[in-house]
């Protein structure tokens, strides 16, 4: 089914002292380019200010319901209104708004999961600034779960984040906790699950028939058959093993300092890395513009440009939009893809 046939993507406001509006605004500018309509969750008054501080000609058309942001989306850039709890300045966040960025959130996955949004894009949030506003998760992509937290259980799914951009897919196996614990926490039950739904989603949200993974190592030279490290021989081997009995097309373990060059990259469809910045520093170095955030594995689509908050930027017009533009065509060639493949 054609993307445009589909209903429009939520954004989400993120920090509201970020780049967040920044780039919302400046994405809108651009949707004569082939940005899929999208309308955003956030408080027009400050959007407002904002578009009048960075001189950018945005008029905003405040709608009920997404359906509306289709026949508004050409003229005016629609908004679903989200009332912050205190006024905000750019670069100046406000812990108290806290609950106004995670209902802003919270809105846009339950519009999707109604069928009235084609997919949530979210706007970065600071971890910090939420965590003292109350948040009690690590970050979203853990927030998301929480949501649909009950159906996750009773499919015996997970939540997995992967990082996209063209050329490249990375998927870490630990995320957010300190590296000491990744490598502490690495097992092969969790290798396995997060490679199943790794090659599930290329499947289905990105039309690969037959998906093959690499699976990095863990230790320099994946270890010199014990020498430096034995996880490679005692975990990370054995799970691919499993995966490979079950039908997954994966290999490896592969040294990780050989896995990202052009000729490698050619021979698999995502790279299963078994720590955050082993899957970020690659995916960053080869487009830090354009790289975005995929969460695979929930029955809602969603993405997010992958950068963060940048205070330093906010408001000063410096921000630019290209990951979030990407982010969100993603998002709706995802949505189609889903359609088609539920669709037959």
């Amino acid at each position: 089914m054609a993307a445009d046939t589909l209903p429009p993507l939520a954004l989400t406001m993120g920090e509201p002292a970020g780049i967040g509006g920044d780039i919302a605004l400046a994405a809108w500018r651009q949707r004569e380019s082939g940005i899929p309509p999208f309308f955003l969750i956030d408080d027009p008054a400050r959007l407002a200010a904002l578009a009048e501080r960075l001189g950018l000609a945005v008029p905003l058309a405040v709608i009920d319901h997404p359906a509306q942001a289709g026949e508004r989306f050409a003229a005016a850039l629609p908004v679903i209104a989200q009332p912050l709890a205190v006024s905000v300045a750019p670069g100046a966040p406000a812990p108290a708004n806290a609950a106004a960025v995670r209902a802003s959130i919270a809105r846009a996955v339950a519009y999707a999961r109604a069928g009235e949004a084609a997919a949530v894009v979210t706007n970065p949030i600071h971890k910090g600034v939420m965590y003292q506003g109350g948040f009690r998760f690590p970050g979203h992509t853990e927030f998301l779960a929480s949501l649909v937290g009950a159906e996750l259980g009773r499919s015996g799914g997970r939540e997995v984040m992967m990082l996209a951009c063209p050329g490249l897919r990375v998927v870490p196996v630990t995320i957010h906790v300190a590296l000491a614990e990744a490598v502490r926490h690495l097992n092969r039950a969790d290798i396995v699950a997060v490679a199943k739904v790794t090659a599930q989603a290329l499947r289905t949200d990105f039309a690969i028939a037959a998906p093959r993974l690499a699976v990095a190592a863990l230790n320099p030279h994946a270890g010199e058959g014990g020498a430096m490290g034995c996880e490679e021989i005692e975990i990370i081997s054995p799970a691919i093993a499993e995966l490979q009995a079950a039908g997954i097309d994966a290999v490896g373990p592969l040294p990780a300092d050989t896995l990202f060059h052009p000729r490698a990259r050619a021979q698999y469809d995502a790279a299963l890395c078994m720590y955050h910045d082993q899957a970020l520093i690659p995916l960053k170095t080869i487009d830090f513009d354009g790289g975005i955030n995929i969460t695979l594995g929930l029955p809602f689509v969603r993405t997010s440009p992958d950068h963060g908050t940048a205070f330093e930027l906010a408001g000063t017009g410096q921000a630019v939009p290209t990951s979030l533009i990407a982010g969100q065509v993603q998002a709706m060639e995802i949505a189609a893809h889903r359609r088609r493949a539920a669709h037959g």
